[in-house]
């Protein structure tokens, strides 16, 4: 148990850090793993990027052009 102790704190990071996560039940595992991956995802702040509105009218005419070729 020392030893992974050791392993962990000289391996885990911010930037990177680690999970111990019991493979002994899988339901309770999966659900922690996911908590995990949400929590993470809503860290980054990721967002859609806005489009300015001269694109939004190039997409516009883009679609239009689409829709009549297609129909």
């Amino acid at each position: 148990m020392l030893a992974y102790e050791a392993c962990y704190s000289a391996t885990s990071s911010k930037h990177a850090p680690w999970y111990v996560v019991p493979a002994d039940d899988k339901q309770n595992a999966r659900l922690m793993v996911s908590q995990i991956i949400v929590h993470t995802l809503h860290g980054l702040g990721l967002s859609y990027p806005e489009a300015s509105p001269q694109r939004l009218k190039e997409l516009a005419d883009i679609r239009k052009h689409l829709m009549e070729e297609g129909g």
